[in-house]
């Protein structure tokens, strides 16, 4: 072969190679609670962050049903994974999954690591005022392996000596936040559970209104927002999977860390930023009392 010819061979690999490098994909899996197409509006836009601010990478947003996360992350089909506290430690646990940043959510003006779970009935149901009164009634939350829309709660009933699976008439389950406050709205169940902020959510659309609704076991928590019946957890943690290189790891934090709550990829996803990840460890303990997750009895 020429030389000229090996030479221009040799440049046109090189070429090639630097673009299959540069497009490298890195996958980061959301958990989609309300559905693949608002995880993508949500989250789209950090990929588009990262992928500008981490060389040679190129971010790829993957939403996860509930019951695709734990496969995803196991079998390390996603890099990095955003899900709710209770599902990471379940990761964590079982997969070797380690914590990497914290969320710092944006409501009402206001920066928040953590949040709750919420217990009401309508307000104009008379017979339900204290934890005690649900014995007997129909209840709803959104998923067994919602944190804040099930197992919060049900530590909280467990703790006031009520078991729900025991106690009460039924316990079914709406699969979004937003179909329990309209099945306790709608009186099709007398008492429901969501995640804090769920309920402010809805009154600022306009599809509902505060004062339809009573808040059992009301906790007051002077410098967090929203009515909340619960203790306050960490709010969700990113994640990476135990194969995920540890180099690329600390770029995508140091990426994220940087994140201004005026970038684009803040406003879309509603957060402030990101901060080092905090405790999980009463998450964990709740696990243990619940026999949920990664200590599933």
């Amino acid at each position: 072969m020429p030389r000229k010819l090996t030479f221009f061979a040799v440049m046109v690999c090189l070429f090639f190679a630097t673009l299959c490098q540069a497009g490298e994909v890195v996958k980061i899996g959301v958990l989609a609670k309300n559905g693949p197409a608002k995880a993508l509006k949500k989250w789209a836009a950090t990929g588009e962050y990262l992928t500008a601010k981490v060389s040679g990478k190129t971010f790829e947003i993957v939403p996860l049903d509930f019951d695709r996360v734990f496969p995803a992350v196991a079998s390390g089909e996603v890099d990095f994974f955003l899900v709710n506290s209770s599902m990471f430690v379940t990761a964590k646990v079982k997969f070797g999954a380690e914590p990497i940043l914290t969320m710092i959510n944006s409501r009402q003006g206001r920066a928040l690591t953590s949040f709750g779970g919420v217990i009401f009935t309508n307000a104009y149901n008379d017979a339900v005022n204290t934890l005690g009164d649900i014995k007997g009634k129909k209840f709803m939350a959104v998923k067994k392996s919602s944190f804040g829309g099930w197992q919060m709660a049900y530590k909280e009933l467990l703790d006031a000596g009520i078991d729900p699976l025991k106690d009460f008439a039924s316990v079914e389950f709406g699969n979004k936040h937003d179909n329990v406050v309209f099945a306790v709205q709608n009186e099709i169940v007398e008492v429901g559970t969501v995640r804090t902020d769920t309920l402010e959510r809805l009154a600022a659309s306009g599809a509902i209104a505060m004062e339809d609704f009573k808040i059992i076991a009301k906790k007051n928590y002077p410098d967090f927002p929203f009515v909340c019946s619960t203790k306050l957890y960490p709010e969700w943690p990113l994640a990476r999977t135990a194969g995920t290189d540890a180099a690329l790891t600390a770029q995508v934090v140091a990426a994220l860390k940087e994140l201004k709550p005026e970038d684009k990829a803040a406003k879309a996803a509603k957060i402030v930023g990101w901060t080092d990840p905090l405790d999980y460890s009463g998450v964990e303990e709740l696990q243990k009392v619940l026999g949920v997750g990664a200590y599933e009895k």
